[in-house]
């Protein structure tokens, strides 16, 4: 109905209310043949005072099929004002009025009440609902010919899901609602009952599955880590067929049709619950900017071009060397935001005669460095080529940046970089110490000063060469689990979680007076031990470790640690924000020589793999040299040798 329907039919209305008001209070008189010419001009009057009241407040703007408590009020409220607008034209027309002040009240209910159930109705209608809600007495029952659903949610959540338009797609018939507390267990939410507490959940479940009601898919509302429910109930749930769903977007930024529902990930089900940012900073570190993403194809680089999409920059530059991997995101962006200016780069990072035409025909304002070798095992196997990228290449970005007055520099690093024992770390923690050193350095053609912010975290679940999807691999072939030893444990976070950090990290940096000098590190959580997360995932298929498949230790391979830390021997870590630290340097860190870089870079192109490793991890060392204290005691230096010691383990 358009809005002029919608405004003749609430004139109507208050033409009814006045004449219904009218004869509640003063009998039958003002309907005889001598009141009624009365009767009706007076409700005329007040449907012109209620018209007046509708231009001025523009009732009818709230969708009658959406309507809620909050439009109830707003319609109490306009009829309130009717009645006042209509007694003062009353009064100053010398208007008499039939049953005085009752008879305003009464009109007041009426409208009120005319208006709502006009509403009411509208809405009943659009979901299919008046006849069955006109008829039904007890809560109803499942459709046979829908699959079940089964919610687990706040009661609140639950009625906000529910009576949204098209939350199920007409896919699922919900059968009820487990919420966090029992005290509402019986009650009706849109005509699905509450049947228990979420620690009633097997009882719930066995309940449901005696009276022929087992739910085909579980709801998850809540947005606490769903590994709370344990790893072998939710395994035993899938394999009895049960489809475990969430609504669209674990993170807030960039989700799209919040009412869809999908498959919950399994790094979600591993996960810990994922930290909650205001987004706000990032936005506004983004927004109207412009934006290059190097490695943007991969796992980490991929979403922070989501990420960054979704706070609308003024241009995203997508730079990666994989032909393949850079088309997939482009065209997801391209799907997800088409207004969005974008441009696809196929470049390599170690070509820096290549990324210096690019950066100085785009000219970004921000530069996002993710462009990696990660692979701990391949980068020990081929450490020129690590260093190529890793190191020479960061340096490549860097001069890039700081040649085309990019603003800002965030540089992605790993956990690994501390301590390193591997080609892979040694190369990341080198080139923390490059893009400082190439970003703010001045050259010959007067570029400007790039202020950096380097970023380390731990592993992220479902990223290339996690272990997740390895151990998915030999689950889904019978087994062995393969793993390097028992006691080997690390950090891990979901891939949307650790960006989010980062994007707010960078932010935070952005925003201060004066440039970081530490080392951005982001709240991991606790560790977790390999072998109890291939447990999980072995639970998690409805499979028993070591009866259906068998976990086999296979031994440390080169350059892998028991342990990795965030913060080395020569870095305090200090508190930045929410979810971030700041791993600062005890002593300003010494420049890396001109002449000890190109030794690494000739080293590495000319595939000298020995002399790599040496210049490499000579140059490591000079990075985490730990300052010499005054007179130290007895005690302090043990603690320190100490330290360091347990740190290179």
């Amino acid at each position: 109905m358009g809005r002029m329907g919608k405004i003749a039919a609430h004139m109507v209305l208050a033409f009814m209310a006045m004449l219904l008001a009218q004869a509640l209070t003063s009998g039958a008189a003002p309907f005889t043949p001598p009141g009624l010419a009365s009767a009706l001009a007076l409700a005329a009057l007040f449907a012109g005072a209620a018209l007046a009241v509708e231009i001025l407040f523009r009732v009818e703007r709230s969708p009658w099929r959406f309507f809620a408590a909050s439009d109830g009020l707003r319609l109490a409220r306009s009829a309130l004002l009717s009645v006042l607008t209509f007694a003062l034209i009353a009064r100053l027309a010398d208007v008499r009025q039939p049953g005085g002040l009752r008879t305003l009240a009464v009109a007041f209910l009426l409208q009120t009440a005319l208006l709502a159930g006009l509403r009411i109705v509208r809405r009943a209608v659009h979901e299919k609902a008046l006849v069955d809600a006109l008829t039904r007495l007890r809560p109803a029952p499942a459709s046979p010919a829908l699959p079940r659903l089964l919610i687990v949610g706040s009661a609140n959540q639950a009625e906000a899901f529910l009576r949204a338009p098209a939350a199920l797609g007409e896919r699922y018939a919900p059968v009820g609602v487990l919420t966090p507390e029992a005290r509402g267990t019986g009650d009706e939410l849109g005509g699905v009952c509450i049947l228990g507490a979420i620690d009633d959940f097997d009882a719930v479940m066995a309940q449901l599955r005696d009276g022929g009601l087992q739910p085909s898919a579980l709801l998850f509302l809540t947005d606490g880590p769903l590994s709370a429910f344990g790893a072998e109930r939710l395994g035993r749930l899938k394999t009895e067929g049960v489809r475990l769903l969430r609504r669209q977007g674990l993170v807030d930024m960039g989700s799209h049709g919040a009412a869809a529902l999908r498959e919950i990930s399994l790094e979600e089900l591993l996960s810990r619950a994922p930290v909650r940012l205001d987004p706000e900073p990032v936005r506004a570190l983004v927004a109207g900017k412009r934006v290059l993403v190097t490695g943007a194809g991969g796992s980490i680089g991929s979403e922070l071009a989501r990420q960054i999409a979704a706070s609308g920059p003024a241009q995203l530059v997508l730079l990666d060397a994989a032909e393949a991997n850079l088309f997939h995101i482009d065209r997801e962006l391209g799907e997800a935001w088409p207004r969005l200016p974008r441009r696809d780069v196929l470049c390599d990072v170690r070509d820096a005669a290549r990324l210096n035409l690019v950066f100085a025909a785009e000219k970004p304002e921000l530069v996002f460095h993710a462009a990696a070798l990660k692979h701990v095992t391949l980068v020990e196997n081929h450490p020129c080529e690590g260093v190529r990228t890793n190191v020479l290449g960061s340096r490549n970005v860097a001069a890039a940046a700081r040649a085309c007055g990019a603003a800002h520099l965030a540089l992605i690093s790993t956990d690994k970089a501390v301590a390193p024992a591997s080609v892979m770390g040694a190369t990341k923690r080198v080139a923390e110490a490059v893009v400082r050193q190439f970003a703010k350095a001045p050259d010959e053609g007067g570029g400007a000063e790039t202020r950096v912010s380097v970023v380390r975290f731990g592993n992220v679940l479902g990223s290339a060469g996690s272990v997740v999807p390895i151990f998915q691999h030999q689950i889904a072939r019978g087994g062995p689990v393969t793993l390097t030893d028992a006691e080997v444990e690390r950090y891990f976070m979901t891939i949307p979680e650790a960006v989010q950090l980062v994007l707010r990290a960078v932010a935070l940096s952005a925003g201060d007076m004066e440039p970081p000098t530490g080392v951005l590190t982001l709240e991991m959580g606790e560790p977790v031990k390999i072998i109890d997360l291939a447990r999980r995932m072995i639970e998690l298929q409805g499979l028993v470790p070591e009866r259906d498949i068998e976990i086999k230790i296979t031994g440390l391979r080169p350059g892998e640690k028991l342990t990795e830390a965030l913060v080395d021997v020569n870095e305090t870590a200090r508190p930045k924000a929410d979810g971030i630290t700041e791993a600062a340097p005890l002593a300003p860190l010494p420049p890396i020589a001109p002449e000890a870089l190109a030794a690494l870079e000739a080293a590495a192109l000319a595939g000298d793999e020995f002399a790599v490793r040496s210049q490499l991890f000579a140059l490591v060392e000079t990075l985490r040299t730990v300052p010499a204290v005054e007179k130290p005691a007895a005690g302090k230096t043990g603690g320190v040798k100490a330290a360091a010691a347990r740190t290179q383990a």
